[in-house]
């Protein structure tokens, strides 16, 4: 039997924490002030149309992967997800994990193709854009990483990584102290007991004579 995945909204748990139906867990890594994911499961942003039914040599293939991924083994996970996109192409998740993996060898390129295959099937896919963010954000394209996390909120409002990273962009990197203080506030309303966060709206309402 396959996977069937339903249509509507992502599940959430405890604001921004993903609903697995592989109980496989997120693993955040911060880098910088910067929130990135390390892998992330396919059930855990699901399809906004219809049902899809996904085979279960593919599910497994996909599971390894993440594995892979999590212990690091970047090379072999992508072998694996070439795999599994070459017989599941409908879903973002395969397309986001093996960007992920290539980005963490080195390959920026083969990493950004793979999350714009993403944003072909979900253009508001949370964590493609929010990786997509953090390569543009690292080659120096600030208004195109700003667009990718502008993205990701406009359809996920609650999804913590992309609005702490717009936060931080707009305020290291493009020195627009509102938009920053913006982000961080709302952040702070989802998260408040974060006091990293706290420190930084402080220092921003300082510039801004606050």
């Amino acid at each position: 039997m396959g996977l069937l995945i339903g249509g509507g909204r992502f599940a959430m748990l405890s604001r921004f924490r993903l609903c697995s139906i592989y109980v496989l867990c997120l693993v955040l890594a911060s880098c910088g002030g910067q929130v990135r994911q390390d892998s992330y499961d396919v059930s855990s942003i699901k399809k906004t149309t219809d049902y899809i039914v996904i085979d279960s040599d593919v599910e497994l293939d996909f599971k390894n992967a993440v594995v892979l991924m999590q212990e690091e083994r970047n090379e072999q996970a992508i072998t694996v997800l070439k795999t599994v996109i070459e017989r599941e192409q409908r879903l973002p998740a395969p397309f986001v994990n093996i960007a992920i993996a290539y980005n963490k060898t080195g390959d920026k390129k083969a990493a950004e193709e793979n999350l714009i295959k993403a944003l072909k099937l979900d253009i508001g896919h949370p964590v493609a854009n929010n990786e997509l963010g953090l390569l543009y954000r690292k080659q120096g394209r600030f208004k195109a990483a700003r667009t990718a996390y502008q993205n990701a909120i406009k359809e996920h409002p609650e999804y913590l990584p992309a609005i702490r990273n717009l936060g931080v962009l707009c305020d290291l990197y493009m020195h627009d102290f509102e938009c920053a203080l913006q982000q961080f506030e709302d952040y702070l309303e989802l998260e408040p007991d974060d006091k990293t966060v706290k420190i930084w709206v402080a220092d921003v309402r300082r510039r801004l004579g606050r």
